[in-house]
């Protein structure tokens, strides 16, 4: 399972760094020392609680969050496999992006819950890259 340092997970919620070590220290996200002391939240984690964080609205800071050519840096927070099609759900700060793509497409990427991942809008097209 992957981990996420307050700075990552940061990064992905759109939020500053101290929003979300505040947000840790109140007990609103789970987290673990790794080793070295530095602080670390699962994956699993952080998708659900960026989902949650989405559904309440706005972020304590009101930054607005921005995408540079049309990438979406976030956590892969659903997948729905089928025999042949998938759909995969990113959340990028307040944004929940949506992608269909073959099943095959989500397994050579290794796509999974709680991991980062990029989406890429063109037109009406979403693709996904796995970081």
């Amino acid at each position: 399972m992957q981990s996420y340092t307050i700075g990552q997970a940061a990064r992905l919620l759109g939020v500053s760094p101290d929003t979300a070590r505040r947000w840790a220290d109140a007990g609103r996200v789970a987290t673990h020392r790794d080793e070295s002391g530095k602080r670390l939240i699962d994956g699993k984690d952080l998708a659900a609680f960026s989902v949650e964080l989405a559904k309440g609205g706005s972020t304590e800071e009101e930054a607005p969050y921005t995408s540079v050519r049309n990438a979406f840096p976030g956590i892969v927070t659903a997948i729905k496999l089928g025999d042949v099609a998938a759909q995969v759900e990113i959340q990028a700060g307040p944004h929940r992006l949506v992608s269909l793509l073959t099943r095959e497409a989500v397994e050579e990427l290794g796509l999974e819950i709680g991991m980062e991942a990029t989406a890429r809008v063109k037109s009406t097209n979403v693709h996904i890259d796995r970081v």
